[in-house]
């Protein structure tokens, strides 16, 4: 079965959809293919027990007018709210910096599923390889399925991005091929716990410490998003991520509850736990400019948050950049 388009995405995580979007608003026919079963990339909320918790991204934060007008949006609507403005240090009251940070109602989840409701969405879509073809570019999936287009865009992480186009022996012009192998990541291995007892972090319900072993906590039921049950999220930093990344699952619980364990009460039961681990977390070289259009070839467009700047708000501004320049090739 081949399905034929203007433009072909690949990855549905917040670069790609908003990217998808804007191409179909000016009138492109666009197909998103996703290899997980479901949308969103690191904007993923994980139901544990009777409650649920982000397990990738915690929040965003806005600095460009470009990304603003959406999250203005979400806000009216009742998708995103102010979560907090600022961490309170440990042996403190409060801390306001006066710079919101956003969550989303239900979780992280549901913005990426508020953006794909209009689009064509092919889920559980792994690719093979990513090719020329005559009049644009033809992408196989490991079932079979081929999808051709006039454009491409690549919005996974640039390491598995070169992959699909080595795979097709798709030949890069050096100073591209050189500039994407110069972007690198850091992993972060991610927890969940849900938890029966009384929890101390302090006010958001949050800790953030980057220099500790596990850099991150927060309670998704003081965050909002978890009414139902208190979900504890907690991120190892990147250096221990690179080290622990492949221990078992069990050594992996053990170093979490370490960090976690002062913040519960002495009655307080682990119900429930899930691992997960980000190979591609944090970009730690980026490519300086918001999206690259490859030279010499037919429209190909990269982005994310390894193109100028990581974080949820650099994809939105890279998917946007990227649509913005695969428009102009048409």
């Amino acid at each position: 079965m081949v399905n034929k388009v203007d433009v072909l995405i690949v990855g549905a995580g917040l670069a790609g959809l908003l990217a998808a979007n804007t191409l179909q608003a000016a009138g492109k026919s666009v197909t998103v293919v996703e290899k997980a079963r479901s949308v969103g990339g690191r904007l993923a909320t994980w139901r544990l027990g009777p409650g649920r918790g982000d397990y990738g991204a915690q929040f965003f934060t806005v600095r460009e007018p470009e990304f603003q007008k959406f999250v203005d949006e979400w806000l009216a609507s009742g998708l995103a709210f102010e979560w907090t403005r600022g961490w309170t240090p440990e042996g403190e009251s409060e801390a306001d910096d006066g710079f919101p940070r956003y969550a989303v109602t239900g979780g992280m989840t549901a913005v990426a599923k508020h953006l794909a409701q209009n689009l064509s969405l092919h889920k559980q879509t792994k690719l093979e390889k990513t090719r020329l073809v005559e009049n644009g570019w033809e992408a196989v999936a490991v079932d079979g399925r081929s999808y051709q287009s006039s454009a491409l865009l690549l919005t996974p992480p640039v390491p598995q991005s070169l992959a699909l186009l080595n795979a097709g022996q798709v030949p890069l012009v050096e100073k591209d091929q050189a500039a994407l192998e110069k972007v690198t990541y850091a992993p972060c291995l991610s927890g969940l716990f849900w938890i029966e007892g009384e929890v101390t972090l302090p006010e958001p319900g949050a800790l953030q410490r980057p220099e500790a072993p596990v850099s991150f906590l927060a309670d998704n039921q003081k965050k909002g998003i978890s009414p139902e049950a208190i979900i504890i999220t907690a991120h190892a930093n990147p250096m221990m991520s690179n080290i622990w990344y492949e221990a078992p699952k069990g050594e992996l619980v053990g170093l979490f509850m370490r960090e976690l364990r002062p913040y519960l009460s002495k009655n307080s039961v682990v119900k429930e736990h899930h691992i997960h681990r980000w190979r591609y977390s944090l970009p730690t070289k980026t490519y300086p400019q918001r999206t690259l259009l490859a030279d010499g070839l037919p429209p190909l467009a990269f982005a994310r948050d390894a193109f100028n700047g990581p974080r949820v708000e650099g994809a939105a501004l890279s998917g946007l950049a990227a649509a913005e320049a695969l428009m102009q090739q048409f």
